[in-house]
């Protein structure tokens, strides 16, 4: 996968928090590849910014998978650390991912229920019609923004946080993500990213306890140039 020139941009940095726009190509978390993930990257621009000696603190909140662009949450404390996995955990966030698709899905909004089983070694999920086994219950529901150079913008809020979730449930719909050969579609993106963004997160504040709606721009790259112009309804 292509390094992109800039691995991110800050939407949102308090004490407590930093909340940033990742470009596609960047791993959240480090892993065999060696790559620097961006907790590192996090914790070097914390480092230059405010000068601090030493080690600095920077906890991984969740992960986006590495093609995959959009708000990740990183916390700069262990109490927002705490605090944050609390919400993801409880489902008291509100996620919004934008995926460009190359066929029309059935209907223009939808609710998908699935279960999904992830086989680790193949880094892939499967998905299941019914319960199955381990296989693990998965909802999302999804709304068609609208069309450009035959290709369909969807929002998907996902209701449960399942490993490939959103990639794999569009697939099964005959809605396979662009780019995202892993899942069905036929043409690889040449820099190996795919066109899912996680758009729009909202919670309460971990430690302050007000509400906060944090928004990414899509990536400016490709098609998403003719879907800049599209917005929730």
């Amino acid at each position: 996968m292509t390094k992109p020139s800039v691995p991110f941009t800050v939407i949102f940095e308090d004490n407590h928090l930093l909340v940033v726009n990742k470009s596609p190509g960047i791993l959240v978390q480090g892993d065999a590849t060696g790559d620097v993930p961006l907790v590192e990257l996090g914790k070097q621009y914390i480092k230059e910014k405010y000068h601090k000696p030493g080690e600095v603190f920077l906890g991984v909140v969740h992960r986006l998978d590495r093609p995959v662009s959009g708000v990740v949450v990183l916390a700069r404390t262990s109490k927002a650390l705490e605090r944050m996995n609390a919400l993801f955990r409880e489902k008291e966030t509100m996620k919004t991912y934008w995926a460009i698709v190359r066929s029309k899905p059935p209907q223009p909004e939808g609710t998908l229920i699935h279960w999904l089983q992830k086989d680790e070694k193949k880094n892939k999920t499967t998905v299941y019609k019914k319960e199955t086994g381990n296989a693990l219950r998965s909802e999302l529901s999804y709304k068609v923004l609208g069309s450009a150079e035959g290709h369909w913008l969807l929002q998907v809020n996902p209701v449960t946080g399942r490993s490939h979730q959103i990639r794999a449930q569009l697939a099964s719909m005959g809605c396979p993500i662009k780019g995202d050969v892993k899942y069905g579609d036929d043409t690889a993106n040449e820099d190996g990213s795919i066109y899912l963004h996680a758009r729009r997160l909202s919670f309460i504040h971990p430690v302050k306890k007000e509400p906060i709606t944090l928004e990414a721009p899509v990536p400016v790259m490709g098609i998403w140039k003719y879907f800049v112009k599209f917005d929730e309804t």
